[in-house]
């Protein structure tokens, strides 16, 4: 499902996807909008793209969205209401199982594509929290870092969740998981409430999953060079060799996965969301049309994933 439905690269995206077998993707909006966005970039609308024009299909998801928000005392009006925003329409659709996977924010801010996944599809069982990863496609190996788009300041607890939602994002898409819990200090060298804070999320993490392969606290060059980590972490199996990083908050995260992708011109997908029971992913506004088609790719592998 995409919700920004007439937004342009959206409908370039849409259609690329149609092409080439990725996804079966759904453009909500008006028709005439979205032929006219298509016209005005030269793109014929393929016959397997569907189009759903939300005042055909708001009325039907009135009932259910009232259902999912009794507790906050929704009424029907309110539910239409909320559902003139297309993002809500769509997540509602997404609820109701009539598409498989959402993905927003082209137009739209982190915010509002978060917000309505967390009323309307919620937290998967286990989970407290919704995280991100992105895939950051490196010459020689694919690295996951995490959370670099929705946590700003985790706690231990909640950073360790964010550490196994990261091994099992990489596990599911073929990354063999080893966690690198990043800090400014390496093993017990350090002190102070930052570094201790990734200590406690590392023993947290472990005992959650005593079988994965994580080490923390790990500056970024033991975590990634070799010969660094077995300098100052000799012994572990992460160190110099972790595929998935995970960042002590927002700020040193989103900060690490742009200086990597435009100083070493890296191609980097995401934000993937984390830790709901259904698939929606957002985009940043200032997305190219592969991003959106990379981001459309990786939800139907979401969303497939979740069938088999």
């Amino acid at each position: 499902m995409l919700p920004e439905g007439d937004e342009p690269r959206t409908v370039r995206a849409a259609v690329v996807c149609a092409e080439k077998g990725i996804a079966r993707c759904v453009l909500l909006g008006q028709r005439a909008a979205i032929e006219a966005v298509a016209a005005a970039q030269g793109v014929t609308l393929p016959p397997t793209l569907e189009i759903i024009e939300p005042d055909v299909v708001r009325e039907r998801y009135v009932e259910r969205m009232v259902e999912l928000r009794k507790s906050k005392g929704l009424t029907p009006g309110q539910a239409r209401e909320q559902m003139q925003d297309t993002v809500v329409l769509g997540t509602m659709m997404l609820a109701a199982d009539d598409v498989d996977g959402l993905v927003s924010g082209a137009v739209h801010t982190t915010a509002n594509t978060v917000r309505p996944a967390l009323q309307l599809i919620k937290t998967e069982p286990g989970s407290s929290i919704v995280s991100s990863v992105f895939f950051m496609l490196m010459p020689d190996q694919v690295l996951v870092y995490g959370d670099c788009a929705i946590n700003p300041d985790p706690s231990a607890a909640e950073l360790a969740e964010i550490a196994l939602q990261s091994a099992a994002s990489a596990q599911a898409f073929g990354i063999e998981p080893r966690v690198a819990m990043i800090s400014y200090s390496t093993g017990s060298s350090g002190m102070g409430a930052d570094v201790d804070k990734v200590r406690e999320a590392t023993a947290l993490a472990r005992a959650k999953a005593p079988e994965l392969l994580i080490d923390g606290p790990l500056q970024y060059d033991a975590a990634s060079v070799l010969e660094v980590g077995q300098q100052k972490a000799p012994g572990s199996k992460v160190a110099g060799q972790a595929t998935v990083f995970v960042f002590p908050d927002l700020n040193t995260g989103n900060t690490t996965y742009k200086a990597v992708q435009r100083s070493a011109h890296v191609v980097s997908i995401g934000p993937m969301l984390q830790g709901l029971r259904k698939p929606v992913n957002d985009l940043s506004r200032g997305a190219l049309v592969d991003d959106i088609v990379f981001t459309i790719a990786l939800t139907a592998i979401q969303a497939h994933a979740r069938k088999v």
